[in-house]
């Protein structure tokens, strides 16, 4: 039977490599920020709530939406920049996890995405690392907790190689990895058993 799978941050690099990944054999709901067959806020619980309304008998939710981390020095940061980042990334991402339990049926898969930002970090990437290894602590902490058969995990990508030419001086020698290849780790995580999982893609 095709999984019906909802794909949050559908337009973007990693959004479309999962898209074109999984849509042989799942049905994908394409669903971005601003732009795709259907838009959702993350920041909004409520737009959240009328999203999984319209597709409540979906298997599985990726969250792929990377947008509203700030990027800057140390020196320039305030409370303000560090919960925006929190509120677009973190929050958004544990919002689309909670809103499920209530909203969706009780086999669904998450997948969250961070990246390596919080191991192996970069300058003016404080928030970044941040908001990275508060995704990872929560899915750690609610897979033991979710109920029935629902599952969460994260694929936290390195560098991708469709990206290298805009960030490459803040990722000096990081090995590239293509958005292809990230995109067999959502697959992973949908079709098969395990949770609680950070699952890296990339790492040098």
């Amino acid at each position: 039977m095709r999984k019906k799978v909802i794909v949050i941050g559908a337009t973007g690099t990693i959004g479309q490599a999962i898209v074109a990944e999984l849509e042989s054999d799942c049905d994908v709901i394409k669903v971005g920020g601003s732009s795709g067959d259907h838009t959702v806020d993350i920041a909004s619980s409520e737009s959240i709530a009328e999203l999984y309304r319209q597709f409540s008998n979906a298997k599985a939710v990726v969250c792929a939406a990377a947008r509203g981390v700030v990027f800057a020095p140390l020196a320039d940061m305030t409370k303000d920049t560090y919960l925006q980042s929190l509120q677009s990334k973190q929050l958004g991402q544990i919002d689309l996890v909670t809103q499920g339990l209530k909203l969706l049926g009780n086999d669904v898969s998450y997948t969250l995405t961070t990246g390596l930002l919080n191991c192996d970090p970069i300058a003016a990437g404080s928030a970044a690392g941040m908001v990275n290894g508060a995704v990872e602590g929560f899915a750690r902490a609610a897979a033991i907790d979710v109920p029935a058969k629902q599952r969460i995990n994260v694929v936290s990508p390195a560098l991708l190689l469709e990206s290298v030419e805009k960030y490459k001086d803040y990722f000096p020698g990081f090995l590239p990895v293509p958005a292809k290849t990230v995109a067999l780790a959502y697959r992973k995580s949908i079709m098969g058993k395990q949770t609680g999982q950070i699952m890296q893609v990339g790492w040098s």
